[in-house]
């Protein structure tokens, strides 16, 4: 069993209230959640206009299922036309 979490630093730069953030937010997260089966949360950044941080996390049987989710997941958050991507971090814990 292999686990899969990503941490995305994001940026909204049209985003001018919370509302507006939130929304571009809760948009990439239901569409990561629908499209790839996976757990999603904003973690970070929560009070400030332009700037928000997710969470993301998988659970997969392989190490080459686990890579693939992983290259599939970060292409799809990179190419989000609602937010620029700052910063992405990754990585796939093994099973001891």
């Amino acid at each position: 069993m292999k686990v899969g979490i990503i941490r995305a630093e994001l940026q909204v730069p049209g985003s001018r209230s919370l509302k507006e953030k939130r929304h571009a937010i809760s948009s990439l997260k239901d569409q990561l959640h629908s499209r790839f089966k996976v757990s999603v949360a904003e973690v970070d950044h929560q009070d400030m206009l332009q700037r928000a941080a997710i969470g993301v996390a998988f659970v997969a049987s392989d190490g080459k299922n686990a890579e693939s989710r992983m290259t599939n997941l970060v292409n799809f958050v990179e190419n989000f036309t609602g937010a620029v991507v700052l910063a992405i971090d990754k990585e796939i814990l093994h099973e001891h």
